[in-house]
């Protein structure tokens, strides 16, 4: 999914530190949300922001296919899962699970609808390319004087 237009400048991200394996997550468009350790309540940790993003990212890119054969109001949850590696620190396999009420359509209508869902996701879903590709890192740290 693009994040911009020609025309918008891009957004900023950064995290800010609140307290110990605590941060507010923030982006120049004004979003926050909280983020820290499994051990905090009320917080989201790292790779379950992963994971919400790659579910978010399907939907995105399932938005309109769905929209255009169930109509604007369609429900749809997709939720996320696997478990993280802690010897390797990754996460192996994740999985989703898109789910939909398709009674209205007739079992053909059901397929193609759900080939066309799966084709958007894998062309335009920036996230899931992304995992599935892998992508280079790279870290910079800037001491204050």
């Amino acid at each position: 999914m693009a994040d911009q237009t020609p025309d918008t400048p891009p957004t900023e991200l950064w995290v800010e530190r609140t307290g110990t394996r605590r941060y507010t997550g923030r982006s120049s468009r004004g979003a926050e949300v909280l983020i820290g350790s499994e051990t905090v309540e009320g917080v989201f940790t790292p790779g379950e922001l992963l994971k919400i993003a790659l579910a978010a990212c399907s939907g995105m890119s399932s938005d309109f296919p769905l929209s255009r054969r169930l109509g604007d109001d369609y429900d749809a949850t997709i939720k996320v899962s696997g478990p993280a590696d802690r010897e390797n620190e990754v996460y192996p396999h994740l999985e989703e699970e898109m789910i939909l009420d398709l009674s209205e359509l007739d079992a053909d209508a059901q397929q193609r609808l759900l080939t066309l869902v799966e084709r958007s996701v894998d062309k335009v879903c920036t996230v899931g390319r992304t995992l599935k590709s892998g992508t280079k890192v790279s870290l910079t740290i800037t001491a204050d004087a």
